[in-house]
């Protein structure tokens, strides 16, 4: 895809990052070099906006980067480097365990939407005209990555949900998923599960091999949703949704999006 490189591409993706949930809109990613370091002591990352899982389009600035450690204490990363398509930085990894490598929550353009049935649908939205009557809300993009790297032996307390916006918790370990085996998660929104949501899981190997989406599902009424990653690789998890923001935001709706980066061994 060409790089979206001027101010109307820009546009275009922030419209793309406040729309649907379809594998066309544009979606955050962390990539670290390594999901399980062994005996390493750090990690480099890696974080864009993409079209297509881990093909960086357009870097992330002004995210709040740091770590969750294995005793879930929040940490600092090192300096972050911004080129025109990605961020890059490394996070030291100091004592065994898991690690939460996260972008932390991004606040991010503004634009309005309006109700269509059940469904919120966003101006411009597959550049349709507003319907007559539709009452215009102001909505603001929420975006939040994760990944989870361990050193030495796994640990749980990096997986405990932060309790705030949208959040997928793993209940099988992310560094313990392997190919043609089912994974279990929960899918939160303030902390709570949310239910009939749609849930979609990339493959990076799909840039090359034309099948770019590996599933597609929904949540339960308690939140949870399985998924089963065929082949070996790095895959990601993506969910949206569009709720009323909390008291005292920049506007009254928001539109989150989250993603969850693994690798299948």
């Amino acid at each position: 895809m060409k790089p979206l490189t001027n101010s109307v591409a820009l546009a275009a993706l922030a419209m793309a990052i406040l729309g649907g949930a379809g594998a066309g809109a544009h979606m955050p990613y962390v990539l670290p070099t390594a999901f399980d370091v062994g005996k390493g002591d750090h990690v480099t990352v890696e974080s864009s906006f993409a079209e297509d899982a881990f093909v960086p389009e357009v870097a992330m600035r002004d995210a709040p980067f740091h770590l969750l450690g294995p005793d879930g204490a929040r940490g600092d990363v090192g300096p972050v480097t911004y080129l025109r398509d990605l961020s890059i930085f490394e996070a030291d990894l100091k004592q065994d365990g898991t690690y939460r490598i996260t972008t932390g929550q991004r606040a991010g353009r503004k634009g309005t939407m309006y109700r269509e049935g059940e469904k919120w649908v966003v101006r411009g939205e597959g550049g349709g005209a507003v319907p007559a009557g539709a009452k215009l809300v102001e909505v603001q993009s929420m975006t939040l990555a994760d990944a989870y790297v361990t050193r030495g032996r796994p640990t749980q307390a990096a997986l405990t949900p932060t309790g705030a916006a949208l959040e997928i918790q793993a209940v099988t370990h992310p560094n313990s998923i392997s190919a043609g085996a089912a994974a279990s998660f929960v899918l939160l929104f303030d902390g709570k599960p949310l239910a009939d949501a749609d849930v979609t899981l990339f493959r990076s190997a799909g840039v090359h091999d034309g099948r770019k989406v590996a599933a597609q599902t929904k949540s339960d009424s308690a939140g949870r949703f399985t998924l089963k990653p065929d082949d070996a690789g790095t895959y990601l998890i993506l969910v949206r949704h569009r709720g009323a923001a909390p008291a005292g935001a920049e506007t009254p709706w928001r539109s989150y999006t989250y993603t969850l980066a693994f690798d299948a061994a």
